[in-house]
């Protein structure tokens, strides 16, 4: 193996803990609670999984996977869809695709970026969730060749169904992690972030998401004593949305265009626990407006150097302003 971020951990999770002015720590995930203060206030994605892939066939009888990325925020009884083969993108195009069971996904129209998502319309033989709990799997692309069972695409915070890909950020956490950060004065809250499919072509923008951020969430995170940490970029993308120019939370909930970048920078959150991206990856930019281009440079050159694990399954980056 290479010194390139390796994709797939069977080991400790590694964590690096990234501070400006502050040289960097190489620690294991199992001591993030000693990185943090009495009073902080980690958020957390409660959105769970779904086994949004399911094989398909297009007209000509050519086997394709069909990935279910979010519904359609102007028609929520269709659903915005990719094409992939073989872990990569397919092409696709009007008409009729067959799925298991008798059930059909028709291809409308381009979404926005034309040529990778579709909007679709499905003729399910039962409930969307019933039908992909029977006939789909998890989405995996070319990075991750093993199989995994659904279980393993859940975090410790998972009860919202929703989420085409796994909110990988808390994937580290136990239960013996919450206790730590109990006994550490850490409190954590949850807020609900459903992710669509992450495969960005290089340069594009994330795309609209649904979340909820209740009001006892907004009022933790209104009164908390000391630093709001995010557990995923999933989360500094919901929380930003709801936060005010001063940086008050309010409750609410729908769908969020916002994207977090050093020209947008994010105005309540002051540290980000995430994994490590691909080097043309949307979130990157996120990333540099938390912690500034330095630091993340400096970052990713040490996570290479030291062969830090990228992807879901990989290791984890503490962000702290």
């Amino acid at each position: 193996m290479n010194r390139a971020l390796r994709a797939l951990a069977t080991d400790p999770v590694r964590l690096m803990v990234a501070a400006p002015g502050r040289p960097l720590v190489h620690t294991t995930f199992d001591s993030l609670p000693t990185h943090l203060r009495a009073g902080d206030l980690l958020i957390v994605n409660a959105s769970a999984t779904i086994p949004a892939a399911l094989p398909a066939r297009k007209s000509d009888g050519t086997p394709v996977d069909l990935h279910l990325s979010t519904p359609d925020p102007t028609h929520p009884d269709r659903w915005v869809v990719e094409l992939r083969a073989n872990g990569r993108r397919a092409q696709g195009r009007a008409g009729t695709l067959q799925l298991p069971a008798g059930a059909t996904a028709t291809l409308l129209a381009p979404y926005l970026s034309p040529g990778r998502l579709w909007i679709a319309e499905l003729d399910l033989p039962e409930p969307l969730l019933t039908y992909l709990d029977r006939h789909g799997a998890p989405i995996r692309y070319a990075h991750d060749p093993t199989p995994h069972p659904l279980a393993d695409y859940q975090t410790l915070f998972a009860t919202e169904p929703g989420s085409a890909e796994m909110p990988s950020a808390a994937r580290p956490f136990t239960r013996a992690t919450l206790e730590a950060l109990r006994e550490r004065g850490v409190s954590v809250q949850r807020i609900t972030l459903h992710t669509g499919v992450s495969s960005q072509e290089r340069g594009e923008r994330p795309y609209p998401e649904r979340y909820f951020v209740s009001e006892h969430t907004a009022h933790r995170i209104n009164a908390r004593e000391g630093r709001l940490i995010a557990v995923g970029t999933t989360v500094v993308r919901a929380l930003e949305t709801v936060a005010d120019a001063v940086g008050i939370v309010h409750p609410g909930g729908g769908w969020t265009t916002l994207v977090v970048t050093p020209d947008r920078p994010p105005c309540v959150v002051d540290g980000l626990i995430t994994g490590w991206h691909d080097p043309d990856a949307s979130h990157l930019l996120m990333l540099e407006a938390l912690g500034g281009t330095d630091l993340i440079e400096r970052s990713y050159a040490a996570a290479l150097d030291k062969g830090y694990r990228r992807h879901e399954f990989g290791d984890s980056h503490l962000i702290l302003r």
